[in-house]
C-alpha cells in the first residue's frame, strides 16, 4: 500500500518532490485568480462580505511567492559544500533572464516611449520594479553571497541579516532614493510606480532562504512541517506584541506575512504527496504561468488586455471561470513550449533548471 506521507523535504532528491512545487503552485493559483478577479470583477461583486474578506487573504499572495522563491534557492542547493560555487554562473543566468522578462513584460511600445520623451516618466514606465525584477536581483545577491560565504556557520547568518535588515532599511532606503536616476528610484522604492521594489519585498525573498537552511537540519516531514508551523505562529504572535502599521516600507508586515506564509508552507508540508501533487504541474510551470498571463490580463505596450477589453463587470462565477481558464490554458502552453524546447536540445530532456529560476529565484502577484 502507498503511504502518503508529507508532502516535501529540504534534503535534495533524485526528481523534483511535489511538495516544493505544490507550494509554488498554489501561489500561482492564487496570482492568476487574484489579477483575473481585479480586473473583471463588477463593483457590486467587489462589494460582497465574502469577496471583502477573500481581498483581505489575498495579501499574502505575493509575499508567498517570494518566500517560496528563497526557499527554493537554498533547498535546490542540496547538501554538497561546494553547489553553491558550482551553479554561480547558471544562477546569474537565471537572474538575468528573470531581469529580462520583468522588464520587457512592462515595455510600454515605441509610441508611448516617443510621446513621453527622455523624460522621468517614460524612464518610470520602461523600467517599473515587479515582482521578477525583486526576484532578480535577490537571486543574483542571494548567489553570489551563498557562493562566496563558507556553508557552516555563515550563511545561515547573512541570510538571516538580509531577511531582516531590508525591511528595517526600508525607509531610509527610500528617503535615499530621491533624486537619484528613476531606475534606481524604482529598484528602491522611491519613485511611483514600483509595485514591490527591493525594499522591503527582498526580505521576504530572504526569510524563505533562511528558512530552507534552518529547518533542513530536520528530519523531513512532519518534523519539518510542525517546526513551520510553530515558527509562523511565533513571528504572528511576535507581530501582535507590537503596534501594527500597513505602511509600504513596514518592517512589521514583513514579519506578519512571513508569519502566514510559513503557517501556509507548514500546511503543504503535512499535506499528502497526492494533494501537493496536484498543483506541483503547475508550480513547476509558474514562471511562464505568470509571464503567459499578465500580458493577457493587463495587456502589454500599446495591445488591451482584458482589463481594458472586458473591464470590471463580471460577477464573481464568471471571472472565476475565466480564471481558471486562463490558468489551464497558460499552463498548457507552457508545457507545450518546454517540449518543444525538449525536443529541440534533447540532452536537456527533463531538466527543470529554467522553473526553478522562479522559485529559486518566483510577484505575487505581482500587483497582488
Amino acid at each position: 500500500m502507498k503511504r502518503l506521507g508529507p508532502s516535501f523535504t529540504f534534503q535534495q532528491q533524485s526528481t523534483r518532490h511535489p511538495g516544493l512545487d505544490g507550494a509554488r503552485g498554489l501561489a500561482v493559483l492564487a496570482m492568476v485568480l487574484g489579477h483575473t478577479l481585479d480586473a473583471l470583477l463588477s463593483p457590486e461583486a467587489r462589494q460582497l462580505p465574502w469577496v471583502q474578506h477573500y481581498w483581505s487573504f489575498r495579501g499574502i499572495t505575493a509575499p508567498l511567492f517570494l518566500l517560496v522563491s528563497g526557499w527554493a534557492v537554498v533547498a535546490a542547493l542540496g547538501t554538497k559544500p561546494n553547489a553553491a560555487r558550482d551553479t554561480l554562473g547558471r544562477r546569474i543566468r537565471r537572474s538575468l533572464l528573470l531581469l529580462f522578462l520583468g522588464y520587457f513584460l512592462h515595455w510600454p511600445g515605441w509610441p508611448a516611449v516617443h510621446d513621453l520623451g527622455w523624460t522621468d516618466a517614460m524612464l518610470s514606465r520602461v523600467f517599473a520594479f515587479d515582482a521578477l525584477q525583486c526576484i532578480g536581483f535577490a537571486l543574483l545577491l542571494g548567489s553570489v553571497l551563498l557562493a562566496l560565504v563558507p556553508a557552516r556557520g555563515g550563511r545561515p547568518l547573512v541570510l538571516l541579516t538580509l531577511a531582516v535588515a531590508i525591511p528595517l532599511a526600508s525607509v531610509t532606503m527610500w528617503r535615499l532614493g530621491v533624486g537619484l536616476p528613476m531606475p534606481v528610484q524604482q529598484f528602491l522604492g522611491s519613485a511611483e510606480g514600483s509595485r514591490f521594489p527591493f525594499f522591503p519585498w527582498a526580505g521576504f525573498f530572504f526569510a524563505g532562504a533562511f528558512a530552507a537552511y534552518a529547518l533542513h537540519l530536520l528530519k523531513p516531514g512532519w518534523p519539518q512541517g510542525l517546526a513551520l508551523l510553530a515558527l509562523g505562529a511565533g513571528m504572528l504572535g511576535l507581530t501582535h506584541l507590537t503596534t501594527a502599521d500597513w505602511g509600504p516600507t513596514s518592517a512589521w508586515l514583513v514579519a506578519y506575512r512571513v508569519g502566514q506564509g510559513l503557517l501556509v508552507l507548514g500546511a503543504v508540508n503535512l499535506a499528502p504527496v497526492r494533494l501537493s501533487g496536484l498543483l506541483a504541474p503547475i508550480g513547476r510551470l509558474s514562471l511562464w504561468v505568470y509571464v503567459l498571463h499578465l500580458p493577457i490580463v493587463y495587456g502589454w505596450a500599446d495591445i488591451g488586455g482584458l482589463s481594458a477589453r472586458v473591464g470590471p463587470i463580471l460577477g464573481v462565477p464568471a471571472a472565476a471561470g475565466v480564471g481558471l481558464a486562463l490558468l489551464l490554458t497558460c499552463a498548457g502552453v507552457a508545457r507545450l513550449g518546454r517540449w518543444l524546447l525538449d525536443q529541440a536540445r534533447p540532452w536537456r530532456a527533463g531538466s527543470t533548471t529554467l522553473n526553478a529560476s522562479l522559485s529559486s529565484s518566483t510577484r505575487m502577484s505581482p500587483r497582488a
